[in-house]
């Protein structure tokens, strides 16, 4: 659970960068670039933030739900409190169990002697 929620808080500080890096106009990162001849020139750039953007958000919804189904249940929880009361203290083996509870005796049917 823990490593999911390392990985969670990175994907949000990538994707937060990533975001702010771009311009709303649509200008972004590509404006500081001013020669086409350049490997990733204006054009590629836009098209490579707007990757890193969507990339990044589908796997922050991954990562939520993946840590989703990595929590422990309600039912594994309560199985785990039950199992620790019901543990035995072995240096207090003659000691009375303290939840005993009498439970009373129904009315007990008499044999039929119809037959």
């Amino acid at each position: 659970m823990l490593f999911f929620l390392i990985l969670i808080i990175i994907v949000c500080v990538l994707l937060t960068l990533v975001v702010l890096i771009q311009n709303p106009k649509g200008g972004g990162i590509a404006a500081n670039f001013t020669s086409p001849n350049q490997i990733m020139g204006a054009n590629r750039s836009t098209d490579v933030v707007e990757k890193a953007t969507w990339i990044l958000a589908i796997t922050l919804i991954i990562l939520s739900l993946a840590s989703n189904f990595a929590r422990p249940s309600a039912a594994d929880v309560a199985t785990s409190g039950t199992e620790q009361e019901s543990r035995i203290d072995p240096n207090n083996l003659n000691a009375t169990p303290t939840n005993t509870q009498q439970i009373p005796a129904g009315p007990e049917k008499a044999p039929d002697s119809t037959k």
